[in-house]
């Protein structure tokens, strides 16, 4: 799993996150709706928290590339 997260390009990430983990850009981005859902405690259909995981992923998978790179350079 690490050789494949060290494979993929940070630009790429950062592109999937900003278009993928954003849209749609209006009125909000879903990824900002569905985590106030969480917050509230109203994120309990299927289909919302299908919607957490499709944009929430690309965002877990930037930060875990930059965590990654960053442990990578520490030592």
């Amino acid at each position: 799993m690490m050789k494949t997260l060290d494979r993929l390009p940070v630009g790429t990430l950062v592109m999937i996150a900003l278009t993928l983990g954003l849209a749609p850009f209006v009125p909000e981005p879903h990824v900002w709706q569905k985590l106030k859902m969480l917050v509230a405690g109203t994120l309990t259909r299927p289909v919302d928290i299908f919607d957490l995981l499709f944009h929430g992923v690309p965002w877990l998978l930037l930060l875990a590339k930059v965590g990654r790179q960053a442990s990578l350079s520490r030592g």
